[in-house]
């Protein structure tokens, strides 16, 4: 009779405990999300409020006066799309370890690349376009986690939306166009805004796959799904921010 009553108890405590999978997957997403944010915003800040690191990204021609970028300042504003696409392509070959590893050394040159942010705008256009990002992405993370409505069907038109404004920012490299650039982040804000929910419901849905493969799962695959997860997560809310810094921002 107690044999019994053991194998009916245990059965419903295992679906209770494979009940929180999802949800702490998704939480496991936001809390490398939010180290990544952490870590671009201390290099960010120690960068560009520093003189002495900050001669290590540029480079001034003792002739002529003319500053440029140095090698380490073309490394730190190029490397990161290298790593995102190792990231992106290698997470099935890469190990856990070197994963977590790739995503901050990612975090860390973003945030240095970003100094260049603090030498452009004031502070107060920052903190408050930063401020402004942080509640987009909110509504929109929330909106996503909540809504019924199936978003993945708007994932194609977002693809098309994200390629052309890769392709009309590298046309822009070469005409410098101001009005061209302010119109390409109204257009930015609205991609990026909608990526934000389309994400965040993918990811939720990730999590649901997760738990019904069961435990196993979750304790490998699952910890390197969260990384490319919260690196998607990441990108939304940093162009978002870039976007309307570029359209509100202050320049000094």
């Amino acid at each position: 009779m107690e044999q019994q009553d053991y194998q009916y108890q245990d059965p419903n405590v295992i679906v209770l405990e494979e009940g929180q999978v999802a949800k702490k997957f998704f939480a496991n997403v936001f809390t490398w999300m939010f180290v990544a944010l952490s870590l671009s915003t201390v290099a960010a800040y120690l960068f560009g409020s520093n003189a002495a690191l900050m001669q290590y990204l540029i480079t001034q021609n003792p002739e002529t006066g003319k500053v440029g970028m140095s090698i380490f300042g073309y490394i730190a504003m190029f490397s990161p799309l290298v790593l995102v696409l190792t990231m992106s392509f290698g997470l099935s070959r890469l190990s856990y370890g070197a994963l977590v590893g790739i995503f901050i050394l990612y975090s860390v040159l973003t945030g240095i690349s970003l100094s260049f942010i603090l030498l452009a705008y004031t502070s107060g256009s920052i903190v408050s376009c930063f401020a402004a990002a942080a509640g987009i992405f909110g509504i929109m993370a929330f909106m996503g986690y909540t809504t019924n409505i199936d978003l993945s069907k708007f994932g194609p038109i977002l693809m098309v939306g994200l390629v052309g404004l890769i392709i009309a920012s590298l046309i822009n490299m070469f005409i410098q166009s101001e009005q061209f650039s302010l119109f390409m982040a109204f257009i930015g804000i609205a991609v990026f805004t909608a990526l934000t929910a389309y994400d965040v419901q993918k990811i939720k849905r990730i999590g649901q796959g997760i738990e019904s493969n069961g435990e196993q799962a979750l304790q490998v695959e699952s910890k390197k799904m969260a990384i490319v997860a919260a690196l998607s997560l990441y990108l939304d809310f940093l162009n978002i921010f870039l976007y309307l810094l570029r359209i509100f921002g202050n320049r000094k």
